[in-house]
């Protein structure tokens, strides 16, 4: 199955890329490398040295140029090789840079047609902003296609299922759901009423433990893969003005075709003071639990039992619940086939 290319993608935390080292990651298959510049920007180039294959991040970074660790050939931001230990710097060797932009916590990367990278293209996480909110960042790699963590935050009727004690209750599968389109953007929205909630779960969205409580998470979906759920809860019956929001981001990566980057965050306003931080920092330890003891076992099982398939390639069940991830997928669909259409007639 073909990746989307002229999208924007998490490439990293903004933590992740510091001034001393690089990153190595791979994104579509492709092997690359991370590093920021004396101006704090950051630069994106490809991480195999075109002289003999070998991994640049295993070289060293100097001055915002690369030294390849084998034979000592240098490239700079821009990918064109500026240094030979041996003579001229061979004009044929040059690396391949990407368009990336720092914004809300992350670094973005667009794998595609560079002329194509639009900033106003990127997906609103402006919860995410670190100036307003104080942000606790996850990450992991998990061995499943991206396509099924799409499916996994989409619908998220399984919570009651796959995360019995930590994040759903026996009272989801009562809940109303619907779906709904806007453009190219799909909202998946699941309402839960007279529910009991864990303290870890009530007590960051400012709601008491020990009564029923009206929880709504309400899931956007934007391609390729970048999820927000916007979730919060009142006490059964009440008005929900007012209610303090705990907005979580999901935005997957393709690692390869059968592994993902998974970044996650969860964010509190900084308006509310001291206790946002230390809110941002429990939180996403305790979202940690069940991403990787619960759903990373289950989505890696799932990938075996495609046995090198997509979704596309197999007959899938039917429940109310799928129907926002179907839509999804014939968006993401439609936009392969036109790029692998207009790479054809190139």
């Amino acid at each position: 199955m073909p990746f989307i290319r002229n999208a924007w993608y998490v490439a990293a935390w903004d933590r992740e890329v510091t001034g001393q080292s690089m990153l190595s990651r791979h994104i579509l298959d492709e092997k690359l490398i991370f590093f920021r510049q004396a101006d704090g920007s950051v630069t994106a180039l490809s991480g195999v040295c075109p002289h003999r294959y070998a991994s640049l991040h295993m070289g060293r970074l100097e001055d915002g140029t690369v030294h390849c660790g084998y034979h000592g050939l240098g490239f700079d931001r821009t990918g064109a090789c500026v240094h030979n230990p041996f003579g001229a710097p061979p004009k044929g060797m040059r690396l391949r840079s990407y368009p990336v932009v720092e914004r809300f916590s992350a670094i973005w990367i667009w794998m595609g047609d560079p002329d194509a990278a639009d900033p106003a293209l990127l997906p609103d996480f402006s919860f995410n902003d670190p100036a307003d909110h104080c942000v606790g960042q996850g990450y992991l790699l998990v061995e499943a296609n991206w396509e099924l963590e799409v499916e996994n935050i989409l619908d998220l009727s399984h919570i009651q299922f796959l995360h019995p004690t930590t994040l759903g209750s026996s009272e989801v599968a009562n809940g109303a759901y619907e779906w709904r389109q806007e453009g190219d953007q799909i909202w998946s929205n699941r309402d839960v009423y007279g529910e009991m909630m864990r303290p870890e779960l009530a007590g960051p969205m400012g709601v008491p433990s020990d009564r029923p409580v009206d929880r709504w998470i309400h899931t956007r979906w934007d391609a390729p893969a970048n999820l927000a759920i916007f979730a919060g809860a009142v006490p059964a019956g009440q008005d929900r003005n007012g209610a303090r929001g705990t907005p979580t981001a999901h935005l997957f990566t393709p690692a390869t075709q059968g592994s993902t980057h998974y970044f996650y965050s969860i964010a509190f306003p900084r308006a509310i003071g001291p206790q946002a931080e230390m809110l941002a920092q429990t939180q996403v330890e305790f979202l940690k639990m069940p991403f990787e003891t619960e759903d990373l076992p289950m989505l890696e099982e799932q990938q075996r039992n495609l046995a090198g398939r997509s979704l596309r390639d197999v007959k899938l069940g039917w429940l109310p619940g799928d129907a926002a991830g179907a839509r999804a997928r014939n968006i993401l669909y439609a936009r392969m086939d036109a790029e692998a259409a207009a790479l054809a007639g190139s």
